[in-house]
């Protein structure tokens, strides 16, 4: 499971975070290939795909290969399973003007490791501890097949957030609700103390959600998990056009299930 949705900060608004339950450490995205640990895995069929289950238990690993001629597919490579995040440009907020900026480990580590010690963050991300942490946990996107990227949210120049936009449809996720093609999965935290609490969480989600509806024809829908213990992202989410689906059991956590539609972008 990817990391829960952290400190997207709404400011007030209306929460549905569920019957409060004690935070665990969230399971992270695991990487491709045999386990390091010796830990037996299961080969099942999921999706048309093949997928590793560790046969004692799921929590820190489940890995979904897409095969060669799946991703064959995608003429230009493995960008174009998110329509060439890279190229999706600025877009005027009524915060300031935004822009998702994949992430480049040299110049951006630093920072997104000070944001992941931030106790606020690491309760909900699990992220917390030396460099090599965050690095390897950045790497194993940037490294990957494309279906997730992370990226800084830039505001008016300077970054003050971190997002993974990805495939939730090719996600572990996906087993754990009625996922559709081209579903896209949302994680998002806003990095400063000073950011929080005055609404840009709720605003920057709401154009993040619209960005990726217009530059993603194919995708009918926007999934974000966050843990229901964590109120002020959930009310963000509830702010920015979501709407609470269902409860969803996932590795280290009890997670609302939120989800943007497209055909209701003009109502909600």
């Amino acid at each position: 499971m990817p990391p829960t949705d952290a400190n997207a900060d709404s400011g007030p608004g209306p929460a549905r975070p569920g019957a409060p339950v004690a935070p665990g450490a969230a399971a992270r995205r695991g990487s491709a290939g045999p386990r390091a640990d010796g830990a037996v895995t299961r080969r099942t069929p999921y999706a048309g795909f093949a997928v590793e289950d560790d046969d004692a238990d799921c929590e820190d690993t489940l890995d979904l290969h897409l095969p060669a001629d799946f991703l064959a597919l995608f003429a230009g490579g493995t960008a174009h399973l998110l329509d060439q995040l890279p190229t999706w440009g600025t877009v005027v907020t009524r915060v300031g003007s935004f822009r998702l900026a994949p992430v480049r480990i040299d110049a951006d580590l630093p920072l997104i490791h000070r944001w992941m010690n931030d106790p606020a963050v690491s309760e909900f991300w699990d992220l917390a501890g030396p460099r090599n942490r965050t690095e390897d946990h950045l790497r194993s996107q940037l490294d990957g097949d494309g279906r997730s990227v992370p990226c800084l949210g830039v505001l008016d120049g300077t970054p003050m957030s971190y997002w993974e936009i990805y495939r939730a449809d090719l996600d572990p996720l996906a087993r754990h609700y009625p996922a559709r093609p081209h579903d896209t999965g949302v994680h998002v935290l806003v990095g400063g103390a000073a950011d929080r609490g005055r609404g840009l969480g709720s605003a920057l989600l709401r154009a993040v959600a619209d960005l990726i509806l217009d530059r993603r024809p194919a995708c009918a829908r926007i999934v974000a998990e966050p843990d229901l213990h964590n109120t002020p992202s959930v009310a963000a989410f509830l702010n920015a056009g979501f709407r609470f689906a269902d409860e969803v059991e996932l590795p280290g956590k009890r997670a609302a299930l939120m989800i943007r539609d497209r055909v209701l972008r003009e109502v909600l």
